[in-house]
Parts: structure tokens; sequence; C-alpha cells
């Protein structure tokens, strides 16, 4: 097994060392040649959704991914890969992969300073902790989303078929269980 991690920006580095304790091997999206090498699942990390977005169209990679995630390709988002993936962001016009039937809400913690941790309870695994930093929050699902993890009401985390996202960043705990859980989602993909 081989995943791929969106490396354009952002927190992409603490995700290849989360799989490196699960010993998985990774490689890195930072250009269109890319795409050509083999890998099983992607990782789109935090950061800045609009600069990565801007960056998937200027480097010319954005519809071929759109069509790997759509065509199955398991996908983890995590908060600017959130917003990536919603095929709706609230106050926002533009959309990027647009493959999940989420509505995004973007910065809907506040600024840098509101950011925070807590742990709270994810479907399947159990209490998490949870590092949210400038995070978003899923406004709304539709058709095939489940909801994963809630925080005071917010829906922080979901899954709809091979695409999961959370709002907080798992990459920046110890707690290797939710990049296990899309280790497995991957592991089901594989034939």
């Amino acid at each position: 097994m081989q995943i791929a991690v969106l490396a354009l920006q952002g927190a992409f580095i603490e995700h290849e060392q989360m799989l490196a304790k699960l010993g998985v091997s990774t490689i890195e999206l930072r250009q269109k040649s890319d795409l050509a090498k083999s890998f099983d699942g992607l990782i789109i990390p935090g950061g800045e959704s609009t600069v990565q977005g801007k960056l998937l169209r200027e480097l010319d990679m954005l519809n071929d991914l759109k069509a790997r995630i759509k065509n199955g390709l398991p996908v983890f988002g995590t908060c600017a890969g959130l917003i990536l993936l919603a095929k709706s962001i609230q106050n926002d016009e533009r959309t990027h992969l647009a493959t999940m039937n989420i509505v995004a809400v973007r910065n809907a913690y506040g600024r840098q300073l509101g950011s925070f941790y807590d742990e709270c309870a994810f479907e399947g695994i159990g209490k998490i902790p949870m590092t949210f930093i400038r995070a978003p929050y899923i406004g709304s699902v539709s058709e095939g989303v489940e909801i994963l993890a809630e925080y005071h009401g917010n829906i922080v985390a979901a899954r709809q078929g091979n695409q999961l996202v959370t709002s907080f960043h798992p990459e920046l705990n110890d707690d290797l269980s939710v990049h296990q859980y899309f280790v497995d989602m991957v592991q089901k993909t594989i034939k």
C-alpha cells in the first residue's frame, strides 16, 4: 500500500509521519507528473484551501484528482482538505474538487487565536484528541454522507463512501486512530 499526500502547501509532512508510524509508505504529489506514480489513497492536508485550490488549477492537477476521487480513490481531507472536497462552501461561490455532499463553513471557529484542543467521540473509534486551527465545520450533509463526529452540535468529521473528512487535525496529536481508520478504508479498496 502506498498513500499519496498532496504536498503543495500546509501540514503534509505531519501526515507522512503519522503514516510512517503505521508502516505505510507515502509519496508526495507536487506536480502533474507525480499523478503518474502508483498510489492507493490520497491525503489532502490542512493549510490554506484557497492557495491549495489555486495551485491545483495552475499545476493542472485538479481535474485528474477529481476524476480519480469520483472513480473511488480513497481520500482523506483535513481542515483545508475538507473545504477542497466540499460540494459547497458557505459564503463562497468557488468550489474546488467538490466531490463530497457537504457544505463547509470556513473559519467557523474564528481566526488563529481561536484555535483549541479538546477530546470528543468519533464513530467507530471512541474518544480521540481533536486540535482545531482556524477550523471549518460541516454546516450540512446530504445524500450518502455519514456523520462520524460532532463538537458542540457542529459536524467535525464525516464519510461518504471512500471519502473521509475532519475539520480538526489528527496529524498534530500522537493518536494514530483516525489515520488507521483511513488506512483501513484504503486497504478495503486494494484488489
